[in-house]
């Protein structure tokens, strides 16, 4: 696969997501805050990223933890303020960072004016800003259709005699954009933002904002078993992926290009959207007419860890792109198990330097970089309302959010209060300071391996080939400007023999590589 040279920005980059509520507290109400991460932004200096992308910080009932908004274009008093707002983000500027925001356009909070207008009557000139039915004639919702957190995506308002939609919490209520004037409302919340100087957006579901007209029933899944959510019982075919909606990402990203030309510092654009690879590779656009710069790729996240599978993944992935598209890589994130819980750390130092490796732009999420794995929350610390709807399936993303250790002090350091959720039990050794000082720590490996991405363009930009391998090895080559890069992965817990020769610029594992054979749990990168 051929390299980009030419690279911009966010196509070299690596983005570090930050999730507002557990990185640092400042007030000591044990909820992290904008002041606590501009007194953090050494750390993310000094890890070697090059953008931050902020999960929603916007006034909010807090019903989904931001993702339900009741004003798009102001701060939550819990994070801080305009003002505040405006002091990190001249903070991430002055140390040479980008800083991406949360845009969460499927739904608002059911607190938000516009809905409160919306609900208020049949003839508020807001009804049609969201999506209203009326009952079928034996008085049950308007379709089958089922929320992505369990059971119906209908909800009957008493008030007016119908049922709004809402594709996740009954608090979260969908708008609809094919009103114009909601459109329009929207895209002044960019502008608003992007006036402020934001760099972009990560877009929250971009994939449901628009339902097929009529709203028809969703197929049944065939394939559907009682371990899966309630919502995989139907193929999600009329409710999410509709064409109108790629007219309004090319208009997204119309906007972000236009903000770049008059600036001359290009915004990226990056959607939220599972979806099998002929139709993700759709939402990058055409060259005429592009949409998000990255439609983000959660594959190693949702593959098991398998270097067999993983490879054939890669190379179905890599095939699917359109020719102008730059790939993406995940493995974490505030939705998605921690990766050292999903495979262990001694792995979790593998999947690292696949993350920071494969061609594509890579996204951090904070505290993978130290470790963190499973982390038991209690039964009455639990607040995740996606576990109390299906508490049965083990689904609750609280262990992903619990906050950043920072040292061992009280509280990892993280707030002087009682944190909103609980550290894991190990914080007291596995924290930010234990490991800064600590040459053979995950800490230090990403770091290596974020500078030696800085300082390769083979690495950051190069091309791309998957090579042969024995069972249990991922292999591959990046190339830039005829000097390749080995990188053998070994995903197994024993020593493999693999034919390799040349420089060794970085293992996973702690000593010098042996030419030859691989060790249990170690990648190596060979010049």
């Amino acid at each position: 696969m051929d390299g980009r040279p030419d690279a911009r920005w966010w196509e070299r980059g690596v983005i570090y997501q930050v999730y507002p509520r557990s990185f640092q507290d400042s007030d000591s109400d044990g909820v992290g805050d904008l002041a606590g991460i501009e007194a953090r932004l050494d750390h993310v200096v000094a890890l070697g990223v090059d953008a931050i992308w902020l999960s929603p910080i916007f006034p909010s009932p807090m019903a989904d933890f931001g993702y339900d908004v009741a004003d798009y274009c102001s701060i939550d008093p819990l994070f801080g303020d305009l003002a505040t707002f405006d002091r990190l983000l001249a903070a991430v500027h002055a140390r040479g960072l980008k800083l991406l925001l949360d845009f969460v356009p499927n739904h608002s909070s059911d607190q938000h004016p516009w809905f409160v207008e919306s609900r208020a009557t049949r003839d508020s000139p807001k009804r049609d800003w969201y999506i209203w039915r009326d009952p079928k004639p034996d008085g049950g919702p308007p379709n089958n259709w089922i929320s992505d957190f369990g059971g119906s995506a209908w909800e009957w308002d008493a008030a007016t005699g119908q049922y709004y939609l809402h594709a996740f919490l009954k608090e979260q209520p969908d708008l609809n954009w094919r009103n114009p004037d909601l459109r329009a409302a929207m895209m002044n919340v960019l502008r608003f933002w992007f006036d402020r100087g934001v760099d972009g957006f990560r877009i929250d579901v971009l994939w449901h904002i628009v339902k097929a007209e009529g709203l028809p029933d969703n197929p049944v899944n065939p394939d559907w078993t009682p371990g899966r959510t309630e919502r995989d019982r139907l193929i999600q075919l009329h409710s999410t992926d509709q064409e109108e909606a790629h007219a309004i990402s090319a208009d997204f990203r119309a906007l972000a290009d236009s903000y770049g030309a008059k600036t001359g510092q290009e915004r990226v654009l990056i959607g939220e959207i599972f979806l099998p690879n002929d139709r993700h590779a759709r939402w990058y656009g055409t060259p005429k007419r592009p949409q998000v710069h990255l439609p983000f790729n959660f594959q190693l996240v949702e593959n098991c860890w398998d270097a067999g599978v993983l490879r054939r993944m890669i190379a179905k992935y890599e095939a699917s792109l359109p020719e102008f598209g730059w790939p993406n890589w995940v493995i974490g994130s505030h939705d998605a198990p921690r990766i050292a819980a999903r495979i262990g750390e001694a792995q979790a130092r593998v999947a690292a330097m696949l993350l920071l490796t494969l061609r594509g732009t890579p996204t951090m999420y904070q505290g993978d970089e130290i470790g963190i794995g499973r982390v038991d929350i209690p039964p009455d610390r639990i607040r995740d309302p996606q576990h109390f709807r299906q508490p049965d399936l083990d689904i609750g993303r609280d262990r992903s959010r619990t906050p950043m250790p920072w040292d061992a002090s009280a509280n990892a350091g993280f707030s002087t209060g009682e944190p909103w959720l609980p550290l894991g039990d190990d914080w007291p050794t596995r924290n930010f300071a234990a490991q800064d000082a600590d040459p053979c720590s995950i800490l230090s490996l990403y770091r290596n391996l974020l500078a030696l991405r800085r300082a390769t363009p083979a690495l950051a930009v190069g091309g791309f080939a998957l090579v042969d391998a024995p069972d249990g090895v991922l292999a591959y080559q990046r190339v830039h400007e005829g000097e390749p890069l080995l990188i053998l992965l070994n995903l197994t817990s024993n020593n493999v023999t693999v034919d390799w020769r040349g420089t060794p610029l970085l293992s996973t594992l702690d000593g010098d590589p042996e030419p030859g054979m691989l060790y249990p749990n170690e990648g190596v990168i060979v010049a």
